[in-house]
């Protein structure tokens, strides 16, 4: 298969169009679109815990078809199984033959609805698609589409009934975060808009093409880090594994993730090179979900993000040149 050619248009450009394209569907979510697009481009996958109604669904929806992508919405259930999520082998009687049936995971965009009410079996059969990009069943193995990207939700509120994510899981998604209610102008406007000037994510025109947003997630590994950045990065990490309040600190796969995404966030503003403000400014968002916290601290009422910030407060940022 052919590379996409290096495309005419610039990253920023191509990261300014797409949020502005974002924020026609999810109005007054400006810091919820960047971190979006930034998870796209990083290769990794968002987990979203908020309430209903705020929008997960059309971002989901709005990113596949600016990007000009497929999407796919999986319900996660009690009863889903794991071939629902991956696909199955059905008996061709034709062809004598088995024929696979891809399951809901195979497109550009997935969404993961309320991951945690299906059982850790059926959760399981998202690894291997999230952290490798391909499906392996009955010992066939297929590829999956680029780029691709899962959105899972939680409900935070309503946990009857639900299966937390184990911490192997929250490790693969590479940011989580909140959208959050609007403002007060923008949800006048929002109701000022509904059914009149209301735009619907099935009404959006791609602004680039699949293609291209793979291309640029190869490209955007040329970014460079300082040594002594990485080094900052590898200290923060590390500071995460001897917390006293902290069971379980970041692993390197989330120093891994918070270098890619810190890469995306530096080129969505136009620079060649990431600053320690582009890892301190996605430090939550990267590792907040990725700690657990030591018995004794929960039965204080610690809460994982004072921690971090803490963290953050404590080790030496180094001063970097500018490229």
């Amino acid at each position: 298969m052919q590379a996409a050619p290096r495309p005419e248009q610039s990253f920023k450009d191509l990261f300014d169009a797409l949020a502005a394209q974002l924020e026609r569907v999810l109005r007054g979510k400006r810091r919820a679109v960047h971190l979006a697009l930034v998870c796209l481009f990083s290769e990794g996958h968002l987990l979203i815990e908020d309430v209903p109604g705020v929008g997960k669904t059309s971002l989901a929806k709005a990113l596949a078809r600016s990007i000009g992508g497929s999407w796919r919405r999986v319900q996660f259930t009690p009863d889903l199984l794991p071939s629902d999520v991956t696909g199955v082998s059905v008996w061709d009687r034709t062809r004598s033959d088995f024929e696979f049936r891809p399951g809901g995971v195979f497109a550009n965009v997935v969404l993961a609805d309320e991951i945690n009410r299906a059982s850790p079996k059926t959760q399981s059969a998202l690894l291997e698609s999230m952290e490798e990009r391909q499906v392996t069943v009955d010992s066939q193995t297929y590829k999956l589409p680029r780029p691709f990207l899962v959105i899972a939700t939680q409900n935070p509120v309503e946990l009857e009934g639900t299966y937390p994510l184990p911490e192997a899981q929250l490790d693969r998604f590479l940011l989580r975060l909140k959208i959050g209610y609007p403002d007060r102008d923008a949800e006048i406007a929002i109701l000022d808009a509904h059914g009149i000037e209301e735009v619907l994510p099935e009404e959006l025109e791609p602004v680039t093409e699949a293609d291209t947003v793979a291309w640029w997630t190869r490209e955007l590994s040329r970014i460079h880090v300082a040594t002594e950045l990485q080094g900052y990065i590898v200290d923060l990490v590390e500071a995460t594994r001897h917390h006293r309040d902290l069971m379980l600190g970041v692993s390197p796969r989330g120093a891994l993730a918070l270098q890619r995404a810190s890469r995306s966030l530096a080129a969505s503003v136009g620079r060649s090179y990431v600053v320690p403000d582009d890892v301190k400014v996605l430090a939550a968002a990267v590792l907040g979900h990725r700690l657990v916290l030591s018995s004794e601290a929960m039965m204080r009422g610690v809460d994982p993000a004072d921690v971090l910030a803490s963290i953050l407060d404590t080790v030496p940022v180094p001063a970097t040149p500018a490229g």
